[in-house]
């Protein structure tokens, strides 16, 4: 019964020799990992801090831009009732299409009136060419009358009374002629003026119809059937779906490098699985500051230096893309390289 435990306490310190042995060797494995990943992140860290500098040091970056584009207001050149409107909001059109007809019932009077004095004025003419020819007939029977009076004169066989009396008919009917042919100018400009007359009226009864000015998308609809209308008032507007551009709010420290015809790498947050390609087509001749209501006056109170930024206009280089629209307003992020 003695031996077994003769035999475990002779095995016991040999098993204690052995345990700081394996911690040992394990906590160096550790050491050995942990090091090994602190040199991995490291040198991760040194290639991504490098490359990251090197990126920035060739390129300019922004996220205050947006898609801009051509927006026409629709505005009615005359005053009237909205008759009928052809369009809806977000509908498309194409330059031409009819959007709004408005009530041409007094307009159409005036028209009516000013073609009807243009034909009076034209039948004056007819009256007055008339009264022309008349005198003209009178004028030469009476110059007939006074070469005839005057043979007969110089042989004694009137009076002197009875010639001066043809003379005098004569040249009244010459006063006649040349008061008759005035008449004729005078109602030719008439007519003139009243031609003019005509055409002002009917131009406005042309701009009771309303039509597209350019392509693109109906927006902020703002009319109504029956709704009475004034010159210039805004009815709707017309978003151009083609050929929208980027204004990029830079910095004015960033645009050291930045020129004109430089290549962008526009991203759309509405498609971020998407880049775009452009170029950059001008930059503005002065800051955004500089267009607000209240621009900033520094000459004033106390200066607090602030960094300006500067519109810069890009152009995409791709063609259009119609799974993907570009929307005047949406965010972009733009990455210029200046090389």
């Amino acid at each position: 019964m003695s031996s077994p435990l003769k035999i475990e306490k002779i095995k016991q310190p040999a098993e204690e020799e052995k345990g700081p042995e394996i911690k040992t060797k394990s906590g160096g494995a550790r050491k050995i990992i942990i090091l090994s990943i602190l040199a991995i992140l490291v040198i991760a860290g040194a290639i991504y801090g490098t490359r990251t500098v090197t990126f920035y040091e060739h390129h300019e970056t922004t996220d205050d831009a947006q898609i801009d584009g051509s927006i026409n207001p629709i505005l009615p050149r005359v005053s009237g009732y909205i008759e009928e409107i052809m369009v809806k909001e977000n509908q498309p059109v194409k330059a031409g299409d009819l959007l709004v007809k408005i009530d041409t019932r007094d307009l159409q009077a005036k028209v009516d009136q000013s073609r009807a004095a243009l034909a009076n004025a034209r039948a004056a003419v007819a009256v007055s060419r008339a009264n022309v020819l008349a005198a003209r007939t009178r004028h030469e029977k009476e110059a007939a009358d006074v070469q005839r009076y005057q043979a007969l004169r110089d042989k004694e066989e009137i009076s002197r009374q009875e010639f001066d009396a043809a003379a005098a008919a004569s040249e009244a009917s010459a006063a006649q002629l040349q008061a008759a042919q005035q008449q004729v100018v005078a109602a030719e400009a008439q007519v003139a003026q009243r031609q003019a007359d005509l055409q002002g009226s009917a131009l406005p009864l042309s701009y009771t119809v309303i039509t597209a000015p350019v392509s693109g998308i109906v927006a902020k609809k703002n009319v109504e059937v029956g709704q009475l209308v004034q010159a210039g008032q805004p009815l709707m507007a017309i978003v151009e779906s083609s050929d929208p551009w980027v204004v990029a709010n830079f910095k004015e420290t960033q645009l050291t490098k930045m020129r004109v015809g430089q290549k962008v790498e526009v991203e759309v947050d509405a498609y971020p699985d998407r880049k775009f390609n452009a170029r950059i087509e001008s930059l503005s001749a002065a800051t955004g500051a500089r267009f607000s209501l209240l621009p900033p006056d520094n000459a004033t109170g106390n200066f607090t230096k602030v960094v300006q930024r500067i519109p810069v206009k890009i152009v995409f280089t791709d063609p259009p893309d119609p799974q993907r629209p570009l929307r005047v307003g949406m965010n972009v992020s733009v990455v210029v390289n200046v090389g």
